[in-house]
């Protein structure tokens, strides 16, 4: 089995990183600002188990194990925002309008 270069599996991060950054910076819906903020966090983790695979060090995939648990947590914590939105009564998920809650 051949190896996976270092180089190529930065650029694929940086690659995955910028377009979830646009994803984050374009659209204004909140599930599709979930899922782009969930790609970047596994372009960071790619990059963690590309350098431990570089370096033969186990920490990249307990890091990466680490940054799944805050994926999963930061998905969990947003839908539930978003469902308490829509039990109030917002009937659209756009982002803009989020200056419209109250305490």
């Amino acid at each position: 089995m051949t190896a996976f270069p270092f180089n190529a599996a930065l650029l694929l991060a940086a690659m995955l990183f910028s377009i979830g950054l646009a994803g984050v910076l374009v659209r204004r819906n909140l599930v599709f600002m979930l899922m782009s903020l969930d790609i970047m966090l596994n372009a960071a983790g790619l990059v963690f188990v590309a350098a431990g695979a570089r370096w033969q060090d186990a920490s990249g995939q307990v890091m990466f194990l680490m940054i799944l648990a805050l994926a999963a947590s930061e998905t969990a914590v947003g839908l539930a925002i978003i469902l308490c939105l829509h039990a109030h009564g917002r009937p659209s998920l756009d982002a803009d309008t989020g200056n419209l809650l109250r305490g």
